[in-house]
């Protein structure tokens, strides 16, 4: 049998993720202003045993430590955040110099060890100061993100090759402003909507601003997306699939790669839509020509229709299948068939796996972490990544969740996903044995020193 490490050309990207507020801390110094989820964490109830993401894992002051980590790993790219809001503390503005200068630092440090920054410039933390004026169902929420974009890429741009605008466009509108969960933790279908379509939006703007300076810059967003299963095989359960796969992935693939809202999924919310919503020359706008689509994949809903006349439409099964400590079904076939999907529904675009991993009930025991699940989780997913390739799907790259353990949102620091244990009480990071497989993998599959 084909050894894993041989199943990926050698040009293959192999990375870890991360993001600024679960990892970075240093929430008020050097100028940083407050954001979303500062607020959101700050009040009672909202995470896990109140935790929030004040310190984190304190990577703003030991971010070359951090990078040593990769760099030992034999990483060759390290996928993290900006804070917006350590650039531009009231969210438009004047630049926090002392902001930019963090990430310039980073940036150089990456690129001494050999390692290429992936930067996403949105993943999550919106600046307070424009949830206050009215967050992202406000249309100049968009704009004051593509000025964003501009600075950013004026500053890092001649050493950042690869930019993602935003991630996980789904979570940000609609767990933050239609189910609650997360910040800014407003329950409000129609502006979940509104949303929806101004982070569109907003990259949409950005990718242009971006390039403007650096024609040579490779922009692309990533959407959260899952393969979704109906119950069983009766039929009866077929819309609730088709509900959950347009409002999950359709909504957010057909304007970035189509240039139209699915016309299915605008029936479904019509009752909610905003009517002057979507301007003229909006969907050309979010339309823009990207260089990659970033994915991230967890795992699969299977779902039913609802069990009676007026309840929801679509219920959730839960399925006797083997969980991570989240919960979520370890279900890798299903990231084959999200690549199948987009391979055959949308115009060909080179895909990077920008996320893909699991939490465990990790113990560091006598100074190691022996997970051998996460390791059978990343193997699994990436056999399934490695058939879809040879099928002819276009990807070129892996970033593994996450780097470190780190503050998981509305679970506070329960959940450990990370490739490195961190005590959080002293935070000493301890590289788990899963860390050792996946830089073992990748150090082989890129030089094809194969045993």
């Amino acid at each position: 049998m084909t050894e894993l490490s041989e199943r990926f050309d050698p040009g293959f990207v192999w990375g870890v993720a991360t993001s600024a507020y679960q990892i970075e801390g240093a929430t008020t110094e050097d100028g940083r202003g407050p954001s979303i989820w500062d607020t959101f964490a700050a009040r009672p109830g909202h995470t896990y045993l109140g935790h929030t993401g004040d310190v984190a894992v304190d990577h703003y002051h030991r971010w070359a430590d951090d990078v040593a980590l990769v760099r030992d790993l034999g990483l060759g790219a390290y996928r993290f955040s900006i804070a917006w809001p350590r650039i531009q503390p009231e969210g438009k503005g004047p630049v926090e110099p002392r902001g930019l200068a963090f990430y310039d630092r980073l940036v150089d440090g990456l690129l001494e060890s050999g390692i290429e920054p992936w930067p996403t410039l949105f993943h999550w933390d919106l600046p307070q100061a424009l949830e206050d004026a009215g967050g992202w169902p406000e249309r100049e929420t968009a704009e004051r993100f593509a000025d964003y974009a501009e600075i950013v890429a004026d500053a890092l741009g001649d050493r950042i090759r690869h930019w993602t605008t935003l991630n996980e466009p789904w979570c940000a509108a609609f767990l933050g402003y239609g189910a609650g969960i997360h910040a800014p933790g407003r329950t409000e279908p129609a502006a979940a909507l509104a949303a929806s379509h101004h982070l569109h939006l907003a990259h949409g703007l950005a990718v242009p601003r971006i390039r403007e300076g650096r024609p040579d810059a490779q922009v692309g967003v990533t959407l959260n997306l899952y393969a979704v299963s109906p119950a069983d095989d009766t039929g009866r359960h077929d819309d609730a699939a088709r509900r959950i796969d347009g409002l999950m992935n359709r909504w957010f693939l057909d304007p970035v790669l189509l240039g139209r809202y699915p016309e299915d999924v605008l029936r479904d919310v019509a009752h909610d839509l905003p009517a002057d919503l979507v301007h003229d020359g909006d969907l050309a706008t979010i339309n823009a020509p990207i260089d990659f689509l970033g994915i991230n994949y967890y795992s699969r809903h299977v779902v039913a229709a609802g069990a009676w006349p007026g309840a929801a439409e679509v219920e959730f099964v839960q399925r006797d299948w083997p969980k991570t400590a989240s919960g979520w079904d370890i279900d890798a076939p299903g990231l084959g068939e999200v690549l199948a999907q987009v391979h055959r529904d949308y115009p060909p675009v080179p895909i990077h796996i920008t996320e893909n991993g699991a939490a465990f009930d990790d113990a560091l025991e006598h100074g190691e972490v022996r997970d051998e699940d996460r390791i059978d989780f990343l193997e699994s997913h990436l056999s399934v990544l490695a058939d879809a390739i040879d099928a002819g799907v276009d990807v070129r790259g892996y970033f593994a969740w996450s780097l470190l353990d780190n503050f998981e949102w509305a679970e506070g620091y329960e959940k450990r996903f990370g490739l490195v244990h961190v005590d959080f009480d002293t935070l000493e990071r301890t590289p788990k044995a899963s860390a050792r497989w996946y830089g073992d993998l990748a150090r082989r599959s890129s030089t094809k020193e194969h045993s």
